[in-house]
């Protein structure tokens, strides 16, 4: 049970402190790549398999979007980027997303669940790892509400996240998917993929070599994180 406040200034506080592991981890470049090169070829497959062949007229919202790092991946796979978007609850984050990012990219700071965004405007929102960092599930019902609000009838929330516990972690909550059903009890889960291999064994077997990354990454339930596509039923 967690009992720490989910108000705005906790939260940046335990996503400085993930911030600033992520910048730890930046220094094993190898295993860092491979995690990401392995969630980016997952994203591209499902979003072609959901249809999404062209994505130029597609509007996009992420939460928690850090560095831009996600938008950047769209901005290669044809999105547009005056129809993305990326809200970051810390200023300094946003501001490498600035310098990452063209600037007809919409970027903000805040509490996204209080963002000016248009309900039924977007046709995707992307939370990687925002759910996790709130600890008290009213505020995830809170956050998961807002989203869903924003999307179009057809549109869909792309979801990636721990899919266990981070031992020795208090900053962050696992997602399970039966909670991630009961955050969108409307949606409809069209696809549910284990990724990233388990990163404290992942670090050690790109230190060794980056090749193994493939080789061990192959068995599932070595996976850690989930990616998960629910989709807005049609009106």
């Amino acid at each position: 049970m967690h009992d720490d406040p989910d108000d705005a200034a906790a939260m940046a506080a335990r996503y400085a402190r993930r911030a600033s592991v992520a910048a730890r981890d930046r220094v094993s470049l190898p295993v860092v790549q491979c995690m990401l090169l392995e969630r980016q070829r997952a994203v591209q497959r499902l979003l072609l398999r959901c249809g999404w062949h062209d994505a130029s007229q597609r509007h996009v919202v992420e939460v928690g979007c850090g560095d831009g790092g996600n938008l950047k991946h769209l901005l290669t796979l044809g999105f547009a980027a005056c129809n993305l978007a990326g809200i970051d609850i810390l200023p300094e984050r946003e501001a490498l997303a600035r310098a990452a990012l063209p600037r007809e990219v919409a970027l903000s700071t805040g509490d996204a669940a209080t963002a000016a965004i248009a309900p039924e405007s977007q046709d995707l929102v992307l939370q990687f790892t925002v759910f996790s960092s709130l600890l008290q599930t009213a505020t995830r019902h809170r956050m998961a509400a807002a989203m869903w609000s924003w999307l179009r009838p057809g549109g869909a929330v792309l979801s990636y996240d721990f899919a266990f516990a981070s031992p020795g972690n208090p900053d962050v909550r696992k997602l399970t998917l039966s909670e991630l059903k009961e955050l969108f009890p409307s949606g409809l889960v069209k696809h549910v993929e284990p990724v990233t291999l388990a990163p404290p064994l992942a670090r050690v077997l790109c230190r060794i070599s980056p090749s193994l990354y493939g080789l061990a990454n192959r068995a599932a339930w070595l996976r850690t994180h989930r990616l998960v596509w629910i989709e807005k039923p049609p009106a």
